[in-house]
């Protein structure tokens, strides 16, 4: 979960939209230097032991029969009196060894690295975006041009330091204010964060963002790894399985004009060449370690150069064919997630994909960090390109430049081998997106007003909503799983929030049942205490005290030493509440379109939903036949429906 939804303010930046000057580099230009509050960040805390323990058992409760949770409840026992002190101490030697990072930080980046599935579905998300409200402006080349002029203005301020620090304000009207800047700018890196936490703003760690621009995945057997380029000065550009190298920057590294990169994609736009034949785009959708075959061979026989043009890009620019039906945008969903993988290179630090209509989104590779930089970049770009973007409808393309020049087609030298792979790629995807079913709930009946009006948190209305969706669908609990941000802390990631407890599946046990059914009242505080406990689960893991991440490092730790693994993780309860069933993340930023996700696990669901002004919305992924989707968020908008019923005080309806 991501809340991080404010605009950072445009006070600081140009008026007007002018490609003349300095200004037109930089896309902000902060008062409080960007990397201020990092010395003083908090590092991540490692829970203590008996704590954890607590929580985890807590999670485990309302998915385990009585005799399984006694059995579990043994096993945790054992650890605290026995291998589980050693671990901690372990654990916490290490972490005090390695002060400049969190505990949490090497292992996760690792297990990303080192696991073998394709990115597509199985670890790239995407961020669909509004359109613009103007139509002229989603003209497909005026688009791209005005987002690729906001991204490298955003790229270079970060070069540059110059980008506001990315803060989390409780109380925007104290914190987000030229007071905030002044007084925190003054103070001491060793002690600013703590000033800002005063006025109830909370700096986020900003070591991700260097990994957004010129860095690229290398697909190597066992464990990949990630390069990365801060020298290059063109963009990885693909239209019909074709690649372009696209110079944007000039030999200074100064941004190209407007009217220039507006005639450089142009030229791309204009090249009528049919789909490429042979789009190696479809090898990055390939089981990691074929991939890393593939593409040792594809060096092996000449094409270095090639593959360093793609590795070293500032990022991928995917310009695609399709068009959004607004009243069904799932088949884009679909296509900006995975598509047919002929015009993506997956492996990209993030692709910047602009359909036919304008349609914009962004698909990113999810190793090198998670969403706070990314949704910031995304936030930043779609604000610039909507108030103050620099290609107007009426400019002119100019290049002074030959377009052959600065417009590259990035050739391969191919063999059978090669050809034999892509075929082969194409077969794999193929079959794996054929079984991934989407679909798409919105309800209107609740809203953030409607929440706030009842005094009740929206994202716990939400998730209750899914368990009791399950529920409905399967008469049963299982493990879910809720992304939260550790951003507040140095190199934090991510921590598991656990929304199946106690407290909903009592909620939903008492909807659901036709003999002796609760009251209105009692239905209703049933349902408050899930938003209270829910409040204080989603504080605890981002304040750091989850226990997922924890449990990990131990588990991580007993493995880097050679200790034999305890019996909590040998537990089948364990590798249960982590085969996470419902899989669920949310963004609130209002340049969101739509957000989606695969599932992680195969018979499994992934949810990425947000909660508007107007509705609460879901794009529900599955694959067949393992899950019914269409199933699923039936029973979906049944459950907000019966939650609806309880919120206005009434039961819900028979069924």
């Amino acid at each position: 979960m991501l809340r991080v939804s404010r605009f950072p303010s445009l006070a600081f930046q140009r008026g007007k939209a002018s490609a003349a000057g300095d200004d037109y580099q930089y896309l902000q230009r902060t008062r409080i230097p960007m990397l201020h509050f990092q010395p003083s960040l908090p590092r991540l805390p490692i829970p203590a032991l008996e704590k954890t323990c607590e929580r985890y058992l807590a999670a485990q409760k309302p998915l385990l029969i009585d005799e399984a949770f006694r059995k579990t409840k043994d096993n945790v026992d054992r650890f605290i009196s026995s291998t589980g002190p050693k671990l901690q101490d372990l654990l916490k030697k290490k972490d005090s060894q390695n002060k400049h990072t969190s505990y949490i930080s090497e292992p996760w980046f690792d297990m990303y690295l080192r696991d073998r599935v394709p990115l597509p579905i199985n670890y790239n998300p995407l961020l669909m975006m509004n359109h613009d409200v103007r139509p002229e402006y989603n003209d497909q080349l005026i688009r791209t041009t005005n987002l690729v002029v906001s991204s490298l203005r955003f790229m270079k301020s970060l070069r540059a330091h110059l980008l506001e620090p990315e803060i989390f304000h409780l109380n925007p009207a104290k914190s987000d204010t030229n007071t905030f800047r002044q007084v925190t700018a003054l103070t001491p890196s060793f002690v600013s964060t703590y000033v800002a936490y005063a006025f109830k703003a909370f700096p986020l760690d900003m070591s991700q963002y260097q990994g957004l621009f010129g860095a690229t995945r290398i697909p190597e057997t066992g464990k990949d790894r990630i390069y990365r380029n801060e020298k290059s000065r063109h963009l990885l550009v693909l239209r019909n399985g074709h690649m372009y190298s696209v110079d944007v920057l000039d030999e200074a590294g100064n941004i190209e004009k407007p009217e220039t990169l507006l005639a450089r994609f142009k030229y791309v736009l204009n090249d009528n060449r049919p789909p490429s034949d042979n789009p190696l785009g479809i090898l990055t959708t390939e089981n990691r370690d074929v991939w890393a075959k593939v593409r040792y061979h594809l060096s092996e026989i000449g094409n270095e150069k090639a593959l360093r043009t793609v590795d070293s890009a500032l990022f991928c620019l995917c310009l695609d064919n399709g068009t959004i039906d607004t009243e069904n945008p799932l088949p884009m969903i679909r296509d900006f997630l995975f598509g047919d993988g002929t015009n993506r290179w997956f492996d990209k630090s993030f692709s910047l994909i602009v359909s036919k209509d304008g349609t914009a989104g962004v698909n990113f590779e999810h190793s090198w960090g998670d969403g706070v930089a990314v949704l910031r970049y995304f936030q930043e770009i779609y604000k610039e390109t909507i108030k103050n973007p620099f290609v107007e409808p009426n400019l002119q393309p100019n290049d002074a430049n030959r377009s052959e020049d600065v417009v590259r087609l990035i050739e391969f030298k191919l063999d059978d081998k090669i050809r034999d792979g892509i075929i082969a790629a194409q077969n794999h995807h193929n079959a794996i997106i054929d079984a991934l079913d989407m679909n798409y709930m919105k309800y209107e009946g609740i809203n953030k007003s409607i929440c706030k009006k009842q005094k009740i948190s929206p994202d716990s209305v939400m998730q209750l909503g899914f368990q009791l969706a399950f529920y409905k669908q399967h008469s049963k609990f299982v493990a879910t799983y809720e992304s939260c941000s550790t951003a507040a802390f140095r190199h934090g990631r991510t921590e598991t929030m656990r929304p199946c407890t106690t407290a909903t599946k009592e909620f939903c046990e008492a909807i659901e049942r036709k003999q002796n059914p609760s009251s209105p009242a009692e239905l209703r505080s049933m349902m408050d205490k899930c938003s209270t406990i829910h409040g204080q689960l989603t504080k605890d893991a981002a304040m750091g005290q989850g226990f997922d991440r924890h449990l990990f490092g131990l588990r991580h730790t007993a493995q880097s030493n050679e200790i034999p693994l305890p019996c909590i993780f040998e537990d089948p309860a364990y590798a249960a509440i982590n085969h996470n069933i419902l899989s669920t993340s949310t963004l609130s930023s209002p340049a969101l379109l739509a957000g989606g996700f695969g599932p992680v696990v195969r018979d499994g669901y992934g949810i990425g939903y947000n909660i508007q002004e107007g509705f609460l919305g879901s794009v529900v992924t599955n694959y067949k036949p393992n899950r019914n989707g269409r199933e699923f968020v039936d029973c979906l908008k049944s459950a907000y429906e019966d939650i609806s019923n309880v919120l206005n005080n009434s039961r819900p309806s028979a069924k």
